[in-house]
């Protein structure tokens, strides 16, 4: 009997992709205090350094996905949320954890910044853009990865982009992974 090795192929492609946690940022990763785009501002969430590191260390690609009206309303620019991420990257970085990508949304229907009017931008959450993008860019298994969030615009994009959502209700998310038991081996086959 002849093998296709197209199917083959498929079958070794989908197990070297790599399992992934996708996080909203204001309210998971970090506290929100609304249209957080200055350094000042930042405060993390409780067990969300050691959250990050978790993962990282078992594997799992880490990103952000984060709509940023602030910037479509005025309230900042883009140059600040870069400036943002990156003083969250070097906070990860003394915890030992690191982000792979983010991914960032500064449209809006109705923005007061022209440039970021739009009526339905394919990125912004509940739109699965962003997540489609981080599944593609860092090759993440889709049946293992996860979208945590805490708004259900967040789960939905998840459930457009074809990858399960969780609900993120407040507190520590270290504590929030470990319910979730994203960090037990897989079982042998």
């Amino acid at each position: 009997m002849r093998r296709d090795n197209s199917l083959d192929a498929m079958t070794e492609a989908t197990k070297s992709r790599r399992p992934g946690v996708i996080f909203d940022r204001d309210g998971v990763l970090n506290v929100d205090r609304g249209y957080v785009g200055e350094v000042e501002r930042l405060e993390w969430m409780p067990g969300a350094r050691r959250a990050v590191r978790r993962l990282n260390e078992a594997g799992f690609a880490t990103a952000v996905v984060t709509n940023q009206s602030g910037v479509a309303r005025g309230y900042f620019d883009l140059a600040a949320v870069e400036r943002l991420h990156e003083a969250m990257r070097a906070d990860l970085a003394v915890e030992g954890a690191w982000l792979d990508a983010i991914y960032v949304c500064p449209f809006l229907p109705g923005a007061t910044v022209a440039e970021y009017a739009h009526p339905d931008h394919p990125d912004r959450k509940p739109n699965p853009g962003m997540i489609l993008k981080a599944l593609a860019e860092l090759d993440l298994d889709p049946d293992r990865t996860l979208v945590i969030g805490d708004k259900p615009s967040d789960v939905e994009a998840a459930r457009r982009a074809g990858v399960a959502g969780a609900l993120f209700p407040g507190g520590d998310l270290d504590a929030f992974i470990q319910e979730l038991d994203l960090l037990r081996p897989a079982p042998a086959k």
